[in-house]
């Protein structure tokens, strides 16, 4: 989204403008996405990865930008847990981001596109050994 322009807000005011870099929508998008119930996690590029390996947070992760024709697009690449139905969860997130896009920015979007990209499943505990194999031989003596 680089070559992409900052928006500038159509306020009328006499103190100045307001200018947002697309980047605050892509984060607003990536935190208001990832807060829906349901999603396991936002699908990011492998340098986001690698950013969040050395400890530092990627909030626009999965969420990209694009200006057309109808006006500003966002798509969201994401991961839901197992179970949960797909169809409601991409919904909620359709809301969701441009309820708080609108909200946050007063920018209205052409378009929200869920991109559902993989279902995780639930991890399962752990076994215990000791449980398992527990000591019989205090029980045959």
């Amino acid at each position: 989204m680089a070559d992409e322009k900052a928006l500038k807000l159509d306020v009328h005011d006499e103190l100045g403008e307001i200018v947002i870099a697309p980047e605050v929508i892509e984060i607003i998008s990536g935190i208001a996405a990832s807060k829906v119930e349901g999603v396991y996690k936002m699908q990011g590029s492998f340098a986001n990865n690698v950013t969040e390996l050395l400890g530092r947070s990627v909030y626009g992760k999965g969420v990209y930008l694009s200006n057309t024709e109808d006006g500003i697009q966002v798509d969201a690449y994401v991961s839901v847990k197992y179970g949960v139905s797909v169809p409601k969860v991409a919904t909620e997130i359709q809301q969701r981001i441009k309820q708080q896009v609108l909200f946050m920015t007063d920018v209205t979007l052409a378009q929200v596109n869920v991109h559902i990209v993989a279902v995780i499943p639930e991890k399962q505990e752990a076994v215990n050994l000791d449980e398992l194999f527990d000591d019989n031989e205090d029980d045959n003596e």
